[in-house]
This record gives C-alpha cells, sequence and structure tokens, in this order.
C-alpha cells in the first residue's frame, strides 16, 4: 500500500509538470507496466484530479477541475509560495490579507521541519516599513485584468487626487504594481493619449467596450513610461540635470520613483525628476551625490539651488557669538 501511495504521488508529481504524458513514457519513469499506470490514473480520478485522456498520442494531461485538490509543490516551489503569502498580506489589496495569513498557516503546517525553518526564519528576519498609500479591492484587478487579456475597452469612474469623480474610457494596456500601489496604464480614447491610474482610485463597470488592437506602448517599456510619469510629469516642479557619472553608476544612487536616469555617452547621464516644491528638487539632484549641470528646470529652482550654495557656504564659516 505504501508503495501504491507513493507511486501515486510520484505519478501526479510527473502530471503537474504541465506537458503531455504518453503512458509508455509515464511507465518508464516509473518503472511499471502500461496497465498499471491505467489503474493509477483511474485512482487520481477518483480522488479528484483531472485526468484527461489526450487525443492521437494515448496519453494523459492534468487538467483544471472544479474543485481544488492537493497540490504536489517541490521544495523551492513551497517556499516560493510561502513567501508570496507572506507579501499578500501588507495591505496592497485589500480583503485578501486575512485570506492569505490562513492558507500561509495551513502551508507552514504540512511543511518538513526544514522548509518550515527556512520560511520562519525568513519571516522572523523582515520588516515592513511603511503603509501603502491605497490598498485596492481584489475585483477591480480583476476586472482590469481581464479587460487586458480579452483586449476590450474598459469604462470606469475615476477619482482624481482632488476628489472630483468622473467617467474613463481606456484601451487598458499593463496592470504595474510599482512602490506598494497597482497603477492601470492605457490609452485614454476621450484624451487620445497614453494615461496612467491608480487601481485604488478606478471603479470598474460593465459590461465592458469593444476589443480593440493593442498600440505600442510609449518608450517601448510600461515600466519605463511608468517611472517617467510618476517621477517627473505627474509634479509641478521638473528638471533635468546632466549628471557627470555612466548611467549605470547613477542608477545605483538613485532610488525607485525618485527620478528617470537615461544614458548619454558612457561617462554622463540625463537624470529627469520633478516634485511638489523647488526645494525638493534640489535635495533629490544634491542626495545623488555626483558633479551635476542643470540643464531645464524652472527659475524656482535656481533660485533654490542657488540659496542652497550659499546655505553651506555659511556652514564653512567660523561661527562666532
Amino acid at each position: 500500500m505504501l508503495e501504491t501511495s507513493a507511486r501515486l504521488l510520484k505519478l501526479l508529481a510527473l502530471l503537474q509538470t504541465h506537458r503531455d504524458w504518453t503512458g509508455t513514457d509515464l511507465a518508464e519513469r516509473l518503472g511499471v507496466t502500461g496497465r498499471t499506470i491505467r489503474r493509477d490514473v483511474e485512482r487520481l480520478r477518483e480522488l479528484g484530479y483531472p485526468v484527461h485522456a489526450t487525443q492521437g498520442t494515448a496519453g494523459y494531461r492534468l487538467g483544471a477541475g472544479a474543485s481544488l485538490p492537493p497540490l504536489l509543490l517541490d521544495d523551492e516551489e513551497a517556499v516560493a509560495v510561502a513567501v508570496g503569502l507572506r507579501s499578500a498580506s501588507d495591505g496592497t489589496v485589500a480583503g485578501i490579507e486575512e485570506a492569505s495569513l490562513r492558507a500561509l498557516t495551513k502551508l507552514e503546517q504540512v511543511l518538513p521541519p526544514r522548509l518550515r525553518h527556512r520560511v520562519r526564519t525568513l519571516r522572523a528576519s523582515t520588516v515592513r516599513v511603511g503603509t501603502p498609500g491605497g490598498a485596492v479591492a481584489p475585483d477591480t484587478l480583476m476586472a482590469v485584468a481581464e479587460a487586458i487579456q480579452r483586449k476590450e475597452r474598459l469604462r470606469f469612474d475615476y477619482r482624481a487626487h482632488d476628489g472630483r469623480t468622473g467617467g474613463r474610457a481606456v484601451e487598458p494596456h499593463h496592470l504595474v504594481h510599482f512602490s506598494r500601489r497597482w497603477y492601470l496604464v492605457g490609452w485614454d480614447v476621450d484624451r487620445g493619449d497614453w494615461r496612467t491610474f491608480r487601481a485604488d482610485r478606478m471603479t470598474p463597470k460593465i459590461p465592458t467596450g469593444p476589443r480593440f488592437t493593442p498600440r505600442e506602448v510609449p518608450e517601448g517599456d510600461v515600466a519605463k513610461y511608468l517611472s517617467r510619469q510618476l517621477s517627473t510629469n505627474a509634479w509641478p516642479y521638473q528638471a533635468t540635470v546632466l549628471l557627470h557619472r555612466s548611467a549605470e553608476y547613477a542608477a545605483e544612487r538613485i532610488w525607485p520613483g525618485m527620478g528617470v536616469v537615461e544614458a548619454v555617452d558612457e561617462h554622463t547621464c540625463h537624470f529627469h525628476v520633478g516634485s511638489e516644491t523647488p526645494e525638493a528638487l534640489v535635495w533629490m539632484i544634491t542626495s545623488t551625490d555626483l558633479d551635476f549641470t542643470l540643464l531645464t528646470g524652472p527659475p524656482e529652482l535656481t533660485a533654490a539651488l542657488h540659496a542652497q550654495s550659499l546655505r553651506c557656504a555659511r556652514a564653512l564659516q567660523p561661527h562666532t557669538n
């Protein structure tokens, strides 16, 4: 009986690799006859696993069923799932925190001691800093993702930063998880241009609109486009400076979301940055600790840089009572 159970687990592990198997291949892998494979497949079906017969190859494939049977995971997969569940409980998606923790508890209970120790060590050694700016409803994420997958125009009410709400019609391109928030990047039909929307401010409407042919995202990279939108275009004060180091070196000194770095040559790069105030721009530029040349920026930034230079010069003067 133990030998049969072990063989069933091995058979299930093979079928879960998401490929078609012939009965002959499975028999060779497990060292049994084709008749035994057929009998074991029937046992798996009785346990709720939807093992389908493939046409033309006299083989088998594990399909999706109406219920969720037990799942076999190898060591790396089990740890990856545990880490993912822990991350899912951080509150960026509303309403799944408790479910994520319940699933994580169940998983930890059945993990072998060596894996349970790895997962608990990781949990005890890490700390989450800060809170998400706005949790998004799972139904909203799914509605957006399905519209992207089906290439259907998405209609939704959108609450702007000033609190006003209005209807939007967008050809959705990608969902992006960036700096603990979810964003939709898409083509705004009414405005005739690309736009970025925070998912936690969206309320999708049904039904969705007509199908569309996806457009090429600006710069050919949705992550780069979103980073530029969030770090520059969305701010009232914007600037571009020439950093006197390579883009690779500068990127190591700039945290994600602060600005966009573009290589000029092997020795210099452009740094595009935006902020609420000129003084904040000064801090962001000088925090790179690199020599720079101001290329474009508002007059207020020039004044703020000059004031900062005088402040630093005064700091070096002897203090007298």
